[in-house]
């Protein structure tokens, strides 16, 4: 990524969320469509922390709640904000399943609840980033054996497209080395909401 896109609709700076996490790096990626509109996003946890499109009058303005810098990002007072969530998106309650006959037993953050993959789930992991064109990205993470209480190494590849028509679509490919319990998608919250309730973003899950 040049550092012309730190020239941006969003004036979000490329350096802002630039930083070292456990020897992973994060960064900043715009996504820019062909009528000049974008979706800026950072590999920490994939967080969107801007959409920028206009409005029914022609005004543009960012749709989405997010920061404008990483150190925000990781101590957001909601730790969920516009985030992948993984493994497990809602709750599970008491953080207990049963599969295959054998019992699991996940980290709890909700009350006597495991949620959105627990504590350490999707949302706080540095994402390896991989740009594939100036509108689309690609994110690849690979979940351990026993993460958060989850059974199975668990690969996942989550794209992000933003389209010519100011759509933004979100695919994903998740692939496991054992039979596992897993739920994907993304907490988009629309800055006019009043309660988290995620936007209705475009996806393709597949588990082999």
């Amino acid at each position: 990524m040049s550092t012309k896109e730190t020239e941006n609709l969003c004036g979000l700076r490329r350096e802002d969320f630039q930083t070292t996490i456990n020897g992973k790096r994060t960064d900043l990626y715009v996504l820019k469509n062909r009528k000049g509109y974008e979706v800026a996003l950072t590999n920490y946890g994939g967080a969107i922390v801007a959409i920028m499109v206009p409005d029914k009058d022609g005004n543009v303005a960012n749709v989405i709640q997010g920061h404008d810098n990483i150190q925000d990002v990781i101590n957001s007072p909601e730790p969920f904000l516009s985030t992948l969530i993984g493994r497990y998106g809602n709750r599970i309650k008491d953080g207990k399943f049963t599969l295959k006959g054998k019992d699991y037993q996940l980290a709890i953050n909700n009350g006597p609840n495991a949620l959105h993959g627990g504590p350490t789930g999707f949302h706080t992991r540095v994402w390896d980033a991989q740009r594939i064109s100036p509108r689309c990205v690609a994110l690849h993470y690979v979940s351990a054996y026993g993460e958060e209480g989850f059974t199975g190494e668990c690969r996942v590849t989550v794209e992000f497209t933003f389209t010519d028509n100011n759509e933004l679509v979100l695919e994903y490919l998740a692939c496991t080395n054992k039979k596992t319990i897993i739920n994907l998608t993304h907490h988009g919250y629309s800055r006019w909401q009043a309660s988290p309730t995620p936007l209705p973003l475009s996806m393709i899950s597949t588990v082999p």
